[in-house]
């Protein structure tokens, strides 16, 4: 099968984008090909604050790989999102349901 020109979609970049890459490739980094997909420079040398200090994080590591079953991590929201959220849902539902029966039985709402 002959070439006719085409280039797999991986590989298509406009003249922007290689003038970008050109410029990010004077200074790599391990982030380079973010620079690529449009992330500033600034924003990925700039350190931001652990959330937890690291010796926590690697002390919780430590212990979860060292069960040998599987393991869930439950949240503190998980019994809002899966237990308030679909019951309240539930008692909306169930509520306008026997009001629109309630409707029906007395004529309520009934166009003459």
């Amino acid at each position: 099968m002959s070439d006719i020109g085409l280039r797999p979609f991986s590989s298509i970049s406009t003249l922007e984008e290689e003038n970008h890459l050109s410029v990010c490739s004077e200074n790599p980094s391990p982030y380079s090909n973010f620079h690529r997909v449009g992330f500033s420079r600034m924003a990925l040398t700039d350190a931001e604050a652990p959330f937890r200090p690291r010796e926590l994080l690697l002390e919780k590591q430590k212990l979860f790989q060292s069960i040998q079953k599987h393991t869930h991590l439950k949240g503190r929201y998980d019994k809002l999102t899966s237990v308030a959220i679909p019951l309240g849902l539930a008692i909306a539902c169930g509520g306008m349901i026997a009001q629109g029966i309630y409707n029906m039985s007395h004529g309520i709402g009934k166009k003459e």
